[in-house]
């Protein structure tokens, strides 16, 4: 039997990255320094939501490196129950989305985008009451 475990991409500012990831719901679970010929080469930090054990990895690498984000990254979704109240709490932290929320069909989800501090798309959707 398999089963999900967890998404990786790299970042560029850990800090900037981990406030980020907590204002949308996320708590650090744990990290890893990992050592390459006894040189600290990356750490591995580890975000999940509550009760939950599928994680966000977010990788930052010592050496100083940079990325492009590519054509295959699409973006991460989180549900929320009330969208309206998450938005003006990310707000107030400086965290606002692409543009307003919008349904894809009518009478679904309402859904907005935010992107994090190394670009990367974060999908907010509002569960149905």
């Amino acid at each position: 039997m398999a089963r999900y475990l967890h998404t990786m991409y790299r970042i560029t500012d850990p800090e900037r990255s981990r406030a980020f990831y907590e204002a949308l719901g996320f708590e650090f679970k744990r990290q890893l320094d990992l050592h390459r010929d006894g040189t600290l080469d990356a750490t591995l930090y580890f975000f999940g939501m509550q009760g939950e054990d599928e994680v966000l990895e977010l990788t930052f690498n010592h050496d100083g490196s940079t990325y492009d984000l590519g054509t295959g990254y699409g973006h991460i979704a989180i549900g929320l129950d009330d969208l309206d109240a998450a938005l003006a709490q990310l707000g107030e932290q400086g965290i606002t989305p692409e543009k307003p929320p919008y349904q894809v069909t009518e009478g679904g989800s309402w859904l907005c985008f935010v992107r994090d501090p190394d670009n990367y798309r974060v999908e907010l959707i509002g569960r149905p009451a």
